[in-house]
């Protein structure tokens, strides 16, 4: 039975096919496109505990953070060693793609962790914009189709929605809560 505070955007039966973890055994990526507040981060961890659960090698890494790790590595002559660490693992998980926008080092380096994983081992991202939207953070418009491309390549594609979960809760409360 679906709980009462599921997303009804997001179909279960969708989540628990995920949850068997065979898109990270085939190296296929995931994507949860969605407004703030409609389950993407909450699917992405569920789903990367699923698969390190079931034994995958699995890395959580907000996007800017990941930006921010790769531009110091480059800076300091160890970008190919990082890269090589997050190659390694079966299923790298990337929140908050698209809340920012990236300067052309970081999209470009974010862009060669995508491409050591191609098609080998599994990308999951969750993203607030749609890939239509996605020009705001990848600005170059080249390298931007190249992500997409990447990342859409035989994914997972869930949209969220744009209900926010907790805005709709704070109202119930409050419409609740007496005065």
């Amino acid at each position: 039975m679906q709980s009462p505070c599921a997303n009804p955007a997001v179909n279960p039966a969708t989540i628990n096919t995920l949850a068997s973890c065979a898109w990270v055994r085939a190296g296929e990526p995931l994507c949860l496109i969605g407004d703030s507040g409609t389950g993407k981060s909450h699917l992405l961890i569920a789903l990367g505990s699923a698969a390190a659960i079931a034994g995958f090698r699995v890395r959580y890494v907000l996007a800017a953070k990941l930006v921010n790790e790769l531009v110091e590595a480059a800076d300091e002559k160890q970008l190919n060693k990082t890269i090589a660490r997050y190659g390694r693992v079966d299923l790298l998980c990337i929140d908050e793609l698209g809340y920012m926008e990236l300067d052309r080092q970081g999209a470009e380096l974010l862009f060669q962790v995508l491409t050591e994983r191609e098609e080998k081992s599994s990308v999951a991202i969750a993203s607030n914009e749609s890939f239509s939207g996605w020009t705001k953070t990848f600005t170059d418009p080249r390298l931007c189709a190249a992500i997409v491309d990447r990342l859409t390549f035989g994914a997972n594609i869930i949209e969220t929605g744009t209900d926010s979960y907790r805005l709709a809760h704070a109202r119930q409360q409050r419409q609740t809560t007496p005065a």
